[in-house]
C-alpha cells in the first residue's frame, strides 16, 4: 500500500482517533490514562514491547537490540490544561475545537498511525527505531519524559524528531529557560496600627521591578526573554502583608546569553535576601544546545524537503522550547516539526484545520520512513 493509500483510507479513523484521545484529560504530572490508552491502541494494531516508563512514557521499540543509531519518533501526552474531568469538544465540517487538540493531542493521533504503518508493513531498520509517547513537556513538567528517554537509552540515540509545531513550521533552534518560585516573608501586621511595617508584598514588588530593569543581552540573531508569571500573598485588605510568592523564568535560544540571564538574576536575588527574609526555589530548567551538532544540518535538510514537497509551501524555521531540547544538549540531532494546521495554542479556544490533518499525516509518514532509509 502506498502512502496515499495508506493516508486516503485513515483519514476519517485519524479523525475518530483523535476525538477519542481529546476526550481522556492529561495534564502534566496526569498523563497516565492517555498512556494507557496509547499502549493498549499499539498492541491492538499489533506492536509488541510496548512499555510504560517510569515517567508515564510509552515507549515502541522496533529492533533496537543492540543499537547505537536509534532514531526517535515522539509526540508528548501532556496538555497545559489542568482539568481533570474532558475538555469540552465541538466540531464542524472543517475544524474541531478543543483545548489541546493541536498542542499536542492531533500529533499523538498522527504518530500513532506513523506506527501502525510501521507494523503493518513489517518495517524494521536496521538500526531501530523508537516511537515514544512521552510525558512532562509542558509547564513544570520540567521535560522528565524526555529527559527518562535519553537516561535510559544513553548513548544509544542518534537522532530525534518530535510532532509539536504547525504543519510548515520546523523548530530548529531550542529555547532554553530557568524558572524561579521566590517567596519573601515579613512580620507583617494591622494596616492602621503597624503602619510602617515591611509589606511582603511591596518588598517583593522591589525585586519585580528590578527584573524588569535588566537589558537582555544580545548575541547574533539570538532572542532572550524574562516574565513575571504569578504573584500571590497577603492576608486581607486591613493586613500588612507577612508573605508574598511569585514565579519567574527567563529564557534564550542562545547558550551564552541564558548563563549572562542566570548570573544577572543570581545578583537580583543575593541582593534581595541580604535585605529580606526571602527564599529562592528553581522549579524548572530546560537546556540549550550545545554549539557543535553534528548531523544537524542533514536531519533538517530531509525533514524540510518532506514538509516542501508535502505542502507546496516555503517551511518557516522558529526557536521554541520542546522535548529536542534534552538530545540537543547533548549534541544529538533533533528537530521539531508539524503535522496540522491549528490556532489558539494554550488557551481554552483551540480549534484545528481538519483538512490539514492528510497533509500532516503525509508529512510524519515520509520524514518517518526517509529517516529510516525506507523508499518514500
Amino acid at each position: 500500500m502506498d502512502i496515499s493509500t495508506y493516508v486516503s483510507q485513515h483519514y476519517f479513523p485519524l479523525l475518530t482517533l483523535l476525538q477519542t484521545l481529546c476526550k481522556i484529560p492529561a495534564p502534566t504530572g496526569t498523563e497516565q490514562a492517555r498512556a494507557v490508552f496509547s499502549k493498549a491502541w499499539l498492541e491492538e494494531h499489533g506492536a509488541k514491547g510496548v512499555v510504560i516508563d517510569s515517567a508515564k512514557n510509552v515507549v515502541f521499540p522496533i529492533n533496537c537490540e543492540g543499537s547505537d543509531n536509534i532514531t526517535v519518533f515522539a509526540a508528548h501526552t501532556d496538555t497545559v490544561f489542568p482539568d481533570l474531568a474532558p475538555l469540552p469538544y465541538s466540531e464542524d465540517e472543517e475544524k474541531i475545537y478543543c483545548p489541546g487538540v493541536g498542542d499536542n493531542t492531533a500529533h499523538m493521533a498522527v504518530l500513532l498511525l506513523v506506527a501502525k504503518y510501521f507494523i503493518q508493513h513489517q518495517i524494521s531498520p536496521k538500526d531501530g527505531v523508537l516511537f515514544v509517547f512521552n510525558a512532562g513537556e509542558e509547564g513544570l513538567g520540567n521535560l522528565i519524559g524526555t529527559r527518562t528517554l535519553f537516561s535510559d537509552y544513553a548513548g544509544r540515540i542518534g537522532r530525534f524528531v518530535s510532532l509539536d509545531a504547525k504543519l510548515g513550521v520546523m523548530n530548529t533552534r531550542t529555547v532554553g529557560s530557568h524558572r524561579f518560585e521566590v517567596t519573601l516573608r515579613t512580620r507583617g501586621g494591622h494596616s492602621f496600627m503597624d503602619f510602617g511595617e515591611q509589606n511582603a508584598i511591596a518588598e517583593l514588588s522591589k525585586i519585580v521591578a528590578k527584573i524588569y530593569a535588566i537589558e537582555v543581552p544580545k548575541k547574533g540573531e539570538s532572542n532572550t526573554t524574562y516574565n513575571v508569571g504569578t504573584i500571590t500573598g497577603g492576608t486581607s485588605v486591613n493586613t500588612i502583608a507577612q508573605s508574598a510568592t511569585m514565579t519567574c523564568e527567563y529564557r534564550s535560544d542562545n547558550i551564552e546569553c541564558l548563563a549572562k540571564m542566570e548570573e544577572t538574576f543570581a545578583e537580583i536575588f543575593f541582593a534581595a535576601e541580604l535585605e529580606n527574609d526571602i527564599t529562592v526555589q528553581r522549579i524548572g530548567d530546560r537546556p540549550c544546545s550545545v554549539e557543535d551538532e553534528t548531523g544537524m544540518d542533514e536531519l533538517k535538510t530531509l525533514c524540510q524537503a518532506v514538509a516542501e514537497e508535502v505542502t507546496g509551501e516555503k517551511v518557516t524555521f522558529k526557536s521554541s522550547s520542546t522535548d529536542c531540547n534534552i538530545p540537543r544538549s547533548l549534541g544529538i540531532p533533533a528537530i521539531c516539526i508539524g503535522a496540522c494546521r491549528f490556532e489558539g495554542a494554550h488557551t481554552r479556544e483551540e480549534w484545528l484545520e481538519k483538512a490539514s490533518l492528510s497533509q500532516g499525516l503525509t508529512v510524519a509518514l515520509k520524514t518517518a520512513l526517509r529517516l529510516v532509509g525506507e523508499d518514500a
